[in-house]
């Protein structure tokens, strides 16, 4: 089973400022810290699925890049957000 539109859903609508936000640095994160979850699972049971790997790679890079833009820009509004996704520093 994939990441489905519910669940991104429900991540949007924990994690927005507004009604119509989906692209903030949080939802962004917060969207990619559940894919990230998603594929470690998966690939726990699928060993050699290297494709879905990758991604997963490229995804954690992609997180990080973003956690150091947001710790940038407001020190305070990172450590709410790796605490409240259980994100190691």
């Amino acid at each position: 089973m994939a990441f489905t539109a519910e669940q991104k859903a429900e991540v949007i609508s924990k994690f927005k400022h507004h009604e119509k936000d989906t692209g903030s640095s949080e939802v962004q994160i917060a969207i990619m810290t559940s894919r990230i979850t998603y594929l470690t699972e998966h690939l726990k049971e699928h060993k050699k699925d290297h494709a879905s790997r990758r991604g997963l790679l490229k995804l954690v890079s992609q997180r990080r890049k973003l956690l150091d833009y947001l710790r940038k820009g407001s020190e305070e509004k990172y450590l709410k957000l790796i605490e409240s996704l259980n994100i190691r520093k």
